[in-house]
């Protein structure tokens, strides 16, 4: 999982190092990087690439990019961690879509951690004058489709393998992207081209070894660890692009990683209880 979120946090630091690349074209390459290693995998493996749930998976795709391409847009007025710390409000939307549409509860104590994590935005918002109010719309946007995201692979469950289920993601996130950026490409130059290409390589590691992290461990023990990309991701921002982050700014990231990893913690042991 530390492998995991260090790529993803490195996959992160390109986004922002390519500020004047537009964010369609980004998506574009962070898929076209990703397609080489989901493609061989499932050729390799012999595993049909169409997959089972051809229309659950089509609409993961859509919402998939919409999240990711809006991600991609808030960088552009966020702080790098800012921007990752508030897109993992995801899982909250995600209980609160599971509730309406896969008939889940959510208990006291989570709606508890919730309050805490959106308290965290209150502060991060509310004290913090310089955060950008735009940038602040497109990364809930991202988060409430990303949370979405969540639902609809739980709808589509072990049915369809993760890698048929990522590469319909990438399939779709490419051609979306690719066609959006014809009327805004940047022609890279010199080492962007491999900062770009960079793009898909980091978010697929990432996305493997996170799975793998999963796999071999216990979800209590391993969740919480995915938010150290947060931290990973702050540093980057802090050291390599000179970012200025306020003590509120601070204090409504820890917040918002402290309520989520509490929700984590507190929904896998009621999972235990039922096991």
């Amino acid at each position: 999982m530390i492998i995991s979120t260090l790529a993803f946090a490195c996959m992160n630091g390109i986004v922002k190092q390519l500020l004047h690349i537009n964010a369609y074209q980004i998506v574009f390459f962070r898929s076209i990087g990703s397609l080489f290693f989901t493609f061989g995998f499932l050729l390799n493996n012999k595993i049909p690439i169409l997959g089972n749930n051809r229309k659950l998976l089509v609409l993961r795709g859509l919402v998939g990019v919409t999240s990711m391409t809006l991600f991609f847009m808030s960088t552009k007025y966020l702080p790098i961690g800012t921007a990752v710390s508030l897109r993992y409000m995801a899982p909250i939307f995600a209980a609160i879509f599971a509730v309406f549409l896969l008939n889940e509860k959510i208990k006291l104590w989570q709606w508890f951690f919730f309050a805490m994590a959106f308290f965290g935005v209150v502060v991060l918002k509310g004290f913090d004058i310089e955060l950008s109010t735009i940038g602040l719309i497109l990364i809930f946007i991202s988060a409430i489709f990303s949370g979405l995201v969540y639902i609809i692979i739980s709808k589509i469950g072990t049915s369809d393998h993760p890698v048929v289920v990522v590469n319909y993601f990438m399939v779709i996130s490419a051609i979306v992207g690719g066609v959006l950026s014809i009327n805004n490409w940047v022609n890279p130059v010199g080492t962007e081209w491999i900062l770009l290409f960079g793009l898909g390589v980091f978010g697929y590691f990432g996305q493997v070894y996170m799975t793998k992290a999963f796999q071999i461990a216990a979800t209590n023990q391993i969740a919480p660890l995915k938010y150290l990309e947060v931290i990973f991701t702050l540093l980057l921002g802090v050291f390599i692009f000179a970012e200025v982050y306020t003590v509120w700014s601070l204090l409504g990231i820890a917040l918002i990683i402290l309520g989520l990893i509490l929700n984590v913690l507190y929904k896998s042991k009621l999972d235990l209880k039922k096991m």
